[in-house]
């Protein structure tokens, strides 16, 4: 079957987006508002930009009712965040995390995510993360204000902390990370099952 994109309402859209670009990598990230509450929530649609210099992106999916989720909020008037690599011991708060709280309210209290002191930003690092990445906010690029419409936001990279027990020399193994994927709907994929596959020689 094919779908003309063009004819398709927002919502009849993203099921196809989201469903088909799978698995996609989690950026659990953690701000801080204006007033110093913390907040946490977690973005799939999330990837590396540049390795020199350092960047990174996530983009926010505009909510129904157009204003920036708190995360962005966030970002754009504190310029810094914490972005925590989500594990499976994490999966369950991660989707506590996820609850429409006010804004006022912080996901580390609600979710009872345990957390720490970030090592050069003001945001919260989530303590049991094997691998985290603290960030100032390069540039927010909007693609669209419509609902559904999105709003990228590029980062630098400015500290990386690896937790000693998943560094193999200067690479992280893929097996003791044991990262998580988001799938489309309510599905995540788990990285237990591990396949290497040399790349060929010119």
């Amino acid at each position: 079957m094919i779908f003309d994109a063009s004819l398709l309402e927002p919502q009849d859209v993203y099921p196809l987006l989201v469903g088909g670009v799978t698995p996609r990598p989690i950026a659990w990230i953690s701000t801080l508002s204006k007033n110093g509450v913390p907040n946490i929530a977690p973005y799939s649609f999330f990837n590396v930009v540049s390795c020199n210099p350092p960047i990174l992106w996530y983009s926010q999916v505009n909510p129904r009712g157009g204003a920036d989720k708190d995360t962005l909020r966030n970002l754009i008037e504190t310029k810094q965040c914490v972005i925590n690599i989500v594990t499976s011991a994490l999966l369950d708060q991660l989707n506590r995390s996820c609850a429409p709280l006010p804004y006022e309210q912080s996901e580390f209290s609600f979710a009872s995510i345990a957390h720490c002191e970030s090592f050069g930003v003001k945001p919260l690092s989530v303590e049991h993360a094997k691998v985290r990445y603290e960030c100032e906010l390069r540039e927010v690029i909007r693609m669209s204000t419509l609902p559904g419409g999105g709003s990228v936001a590029l980062l630098d990279v400015k500290y990386i902390y690896v937790n000693d027990e998943v560094l193999d020399g200067q690479n992280i193994s893929q097996a003791r990370l044991d990262s998580v994927g988001k799938m489309g709907a309510d599905f995540y994929s788990l990285t237990h099952d591990l396949l290497e596959i040399t790349r060929p020689q010119n």
